[in-house]
């Protein structure tokens, strides 16, 4: 079966930083995208939010919605609360054809928060984000019930980021919870991606190729920075960048063994001013087609 490649428009229009990527529109993001060779595009802030007003926006930019962010507040609303909270992206999501909701916990994090360092994120003991797990299977049977899977994102300042917290979660939730696999956010949590893919193949539903740049994530360590301090200042970056760290040839060997079908998303937030979000979205779109074409993984 083969893969598909896409892309998210962060580059171009960060959500959490607006004034990082002013000069940029995400009409421009979609134009660039499709002409670099993407054929999806997760859902951003600054699209419409109407499912008409979408589709349509889409359409024109002849690219597919390949998926969407979604923040979760199951913490502290109960599992009917919850459900009424996104059910409207759930219901827009299925008339669209997007392959799944990215699901991360929000509630508690620190990821947004510039003055909190990222190392003060919310830490849940293995009882707690198991009592987690079992909740969040709730809202993902349901949501699979209306037709669209969850794919949990594990993120940077969130109680799911390390590799014993991603373990912890797919332990104690039924099949139903899929595992967004991010590999940037897994090396910059201390986490051996390759063990993680190894571990839970069969519960990857969504994949995010996003490369980081060690001394910076070092420098972010050593300062008490926040999660936002390493976006600007270079933290993550795209496949291919020889300032990255992340084996994807092996990565990619291992989700054609796997018989992955799914998307493969170039995720990777930056500084436009330091990298140009054209070039470094087809150098990542490059080196994910060379890495399939050398491991069997065809494209569609």
């Amino acid at each position: 079966m083969p893969v598909k490649i896409g892309i998210s428009p962060i580059a171009w229009q960060n959500d959490d930083l607006p004034d990082l990527t002013a000069a940029y529109t995400m009409e421009q993001a979609l134009k660039e995208s499709r002409e670099i060779g993407y054929t999806g595009v997760e859902r951003g802030q600054r699209m419409p939010h109407d499912t008409p007003g979408l589709r349509h926006y889409l359409d024109i930019n002849d690219i597919a919605l390949c998926g969407g962010w979604c923040s979760g507040n199951l913490l502290v609303n109960d599992l009917e609360t919850e459900k009424k909270a996104v059910a409207a992206q759930v219901e827009q999501f299925i008339a669209l054809n997007a392959p799944c909701i990215v699901y991360a916990e929000c509630s508690n994090t620190v990821q947004g928060d510039p003055a909190t360092p990222v190392a003060n994120r919310p830490k849940l003991s293995r009882d707690e984000v198991t009592a987690y797990a079992a909740k969040l299977g709730e809202l993902a049977k349901w949501m699979e019930g209306q037709g669209m899977p969850l794919a949990y994102h594990h993120h940077m300042g969130s109680i799911i980021e390390d590799e014993d917290d991603v373990n912890w979660l797919m332990e104690g939730s039924p099949t139903e919870v899929h595992l967004l696999y991010d590999t940037g956010h897994l090396r910059f949590g201390g986490a051996d991606e390759m063990a993680v893919l190894e571990r839970w193949a069969d519960r990857i539903h969504h994949v995010h190729y996003k490369d980081v740049r060690p001394k910076v994530v070092e420098q972010i360590r050593a300062s008490n920075g926040s999660f936002l301090d390493a976006v600007i200042a270079g933290a993550f970056t795209v496949p291919g960048d020889p300032e990255g760290c992340i084996d994807f040839a092996a990565i990619t060997k291992k989700l054609a063994a796997m018989d992955y079908a799914g998307w493969i998303v170039v995720e990777a937030e930056q500084d436009p001013a330091k990298a140009p979000p054209y070039d470094y979205s087809k150098l990542g779109y490059e080196t994910i087609v060379a890495a399939c074409q050398n491991a069997g993984l065809d494209i569609s």
